[in-house]
């Protein structure tokens, strides 16, 4: 009977072990531009911590609406105040920790070996004839953030009318940095951060940046998030995390912390 009290309880904890195991991870719903930092701050956490970190990289539209269809999240960071707004008034975020973390610039990129040269992007320009025969890539101009950005620029530039039909929307910004990388598409709209994380293109445009909104990119803890993201968040808006954004070429918005 011992024999079986014993072996029942050794069952009951090895049993536990999974379980407690898992609580030792967060898993991060992260805007897809974000990658490079956020790789370089989640080791550094873990390095601190123990905890495992498990991100998941992709459109911040995607990421808002599996968080509403109860995704697990523990951290949320979109690449505009819109879809983070979303969510929020979905109560789906834990009040108090929602902050306006990074900035960022919207930039038209080309294949690293193409032969078109440095341009200046106003009113009237050309973007088009620019292209020539090649397609223009960004991510969907209806709903994904940089496509937003860059479809209202265009609008705003006159350049938006001539140069539609000639776009490949792609599932988000890494998705249109690596279609110009590869020579897939002749020119990219996508934001600074990511150009520079990519050799295979180079930057020939920086967009105005009162032809669109500010791009902001905001953070919050979800409304169930385990109690370790707490620390996450804070060495987000820490110096450490301010070194390693900037780093990457995004500008740090917060007053960070030590």
């Amino acid at each position: 009977m011992l024999k079986l009290v014993v072996t029942a309880c050794v069952a009951t904890l090895l049993g536990a072990l999974p379980a407690r195991a898992q609580d030792r991870t967060i898993t991060l719903f992260i805007a897809a531009s974000m990658k490079n930092a956020i790789d370089d701050i989640s080791a550094i956490y873990t390095q601190r911590t123990g905890i495992k970190v498990t991100p998941s990289y992709a459109a911040s539209p995607a990421l808002a609406r599996q968080i509403e269809q109860g995704a697990p999240a523990d951290l949320f960071a979109s690449a505009d105040l819109d879809w983070m707004d979303y969510v929020d008034k979905k109560n789906l975020l834990k009040p108090g920790t929602r902050t306006n973390l990074l900035g960022n610039r919207l930039v038209l990129i080309a294949p690293k070996d193409s032969p078109i040269g440095n341009q200046t992007i106003g009113p009237g320009f050309d973007l088009a004839r620019l292209a020539g025969n090649g397609r223009i890539t960004t991510a969907d101009v209806r709903s994904v953030p940089v496509g937003k950005y860059a479809r209202t620029s265009l609008e705003k530039l006159g350049s938006w009318a001539a140069a539609e039909g000639k776009f490949a929307m792609a599932e988000n910004v890494r998705a249109a940095l690596v279609l110009v990388a590869r020579g897939e598409a002749a020119l990219g709209i996508v934001y600074e951060t990511d150009a520079k994380v990519e050799p295979n293109v180079k930057i020939i445009g920086h967009f105005p940046a009162n032809s669109h909104p500010e791009i902001v990119y905001p953070v919050a803890l979800t409304k169930d998030a385990k109690p370790e993201a707490t620390a996450y968040l804070n060495l987000l808006r820490s110096a450490t995390g301010q070194v390693m954004f900037e780093k990457y070429g995004f500008t740090y918005l917060v007053k960070a912390g030590p």
